[in-house]
């Protein structure tokens, strides 16, 4: 198929649409919806949250009449089944259009292809594949849980210029200066959850949730699109292995919900002193008395898990890598000096060839503020 540049001009539309929900769809994907009528855009929608509207079903609400024999323009192939709300392809076929471009079929098996071959069934011209790349990039999490039942993994980390994280003492307040911190904001109110270990608990005491006020400082957020009430906080997962914390830590005083993985189970009356909503989950061991981080990542996709973020010590970091489930690596680099004494980015077998190192695809580097921010993904 060969597509138009208005064709073009109008998925780009709709991918800016989609990413308007990135702060709150989890774990629906990102999805933006164009409706076009002899030439002129009668509906616009995004998909905002779980449980409400889909974008198409936003868009046909403003085109209404206006929807017959148009062109809709979707990130996403229009969902088949019915879940929390009836399935797009129906309302676009009962609201009488008579095309429908799609940037990327749906990879949920609850749909992959079934949207599309509603719409032609129904005498629809349905074009499939344009601007894909693009429209992938909203939803890579989504992606990575539809197709292999895990999250996708980014690990997020602050080093001196000489690769350190902290000085020798444990001290590590602050690396990085105030906009890489808001910068980390930014991320973390796109994440689904956030992960860290027990050993970044007793060290650091953290919050591990998205602090509004600071996020309203990024550049990147539109807090008039967003309030701090329909903002979505990522679900807190802490990793402790052999119940090590007292439950009194100040992550448990914060409302919201934790996910806190163990190898043996606490008495249920353990947590009557939390604010937060405290659910034990209880893994394998990997045979060194840690806890098994492929049965977790399986164990995550029950609940809904699209995106992870991680911020740890270096040794469950350097666990993360060892058993090759980082699809991302976020480093703020401060040019800072701290020492040889200092402590290490990430804790990693000593290797003995060049074959064995692990690489990565740098995928960007920007300045923020006086520090550095790299992303890496896998390759």
């Amino acid at each position: 198929m060969q597509f138009t540049e208005f064709d073009t001009k109008q998925m780009l539309r709709a991918i800016e649409l989609a990413k308007k929900g990135r702060f709150t769809t989890s774990p629906n994907p990102n999805v933006g919806c164009v409706i076009v009528n002899e030439g002129k855009v009668v509906g616009e929608g995004f998909h905002q949250k779980a449980g409400f509207g889909h974008a198409e079903v936003n868009a046909l609400a403003i085109a209404r009449h206006q929807a017959t024999n148009a062109t809709c323009y979707v990130t996403l192939e229009p969902c088949s089944h019915f879940g929390r709300t009836p399935p797009c392809a129906l309302a676009l076929v009962k609201a009488g259009v008579s095309r429908v471009v799609v940037a990327m079929v749906d990879p949920n098996p609850k749909v992959a292809g079934r949207g599309i071959s509603i719409l032609k069934e129904a005498g629809i011209q349905v074009d499939v594949g344009l601007l894909t790349e693009q429209a992938e990039a909203l939803n890579p999490g989504f992606i990575k849980r539809m197709k292999f039942k895990r999250p996708r993994v980014t690990v997020k980390m602050a080093a001196s210029l000489d690769g350190k994280t902290a000085l020798k003492n444990g001290l590590s307040q602050w690396i990085t200066g105030k906009a890489s911190r808001v910068d980390v904001q930014y991320f973390r109110a796109q994440q689904s959850a956030i992960l860290t270990g027990n050993g970044t608990v007793f060290a650091d005491d953290p919050s591990l949730n998205v602090r509004y006020q600071e996020l309203l400082e990024s550049p990147e957020f539109d807090g008039e699109l967003v309030s701090e009430q329909a903002l979505r906080q990522p679900i807190r997962i802490i990793l402790d292995s052999h119940n090590k914390l007292s439950l009194r830590e100040k992550i448990f005083k914060l409302p919201g919900k934790i996910l806190l993985i163990s190898l043996v189970a606490r008495e249920r009356s353990n947590f009557s002193s939390c604010t937060a909503e405290v659910e034990q989950v209880i893994c394998s061991s990997n045979g060194s008395e840690r806890i098994d981080l492929n049965e977790l990542m399986q164990c995550l996709n029950e609940y809904e898990i699209n995106d992870l973020w991680i911020e740890a010590g270096a040794t469950l970091a350097g666990e993360f890598f060892k058993n090759d489930l980082v699809d991302e690596f976020i480093l703020y680099q401060a040019t800072k000096l701290m020492g040889d004494q200092s402590r290490n980015l990430v804790n990693l077998p000593n290797f003995s060839t060049m074959n064995d190192i692990i690489n990565l695809k740098l995928h960007s580097v920007t300045q923020i503020g006086d520090d550095i921010r790299l992303i890496n993904h896998r390759k």
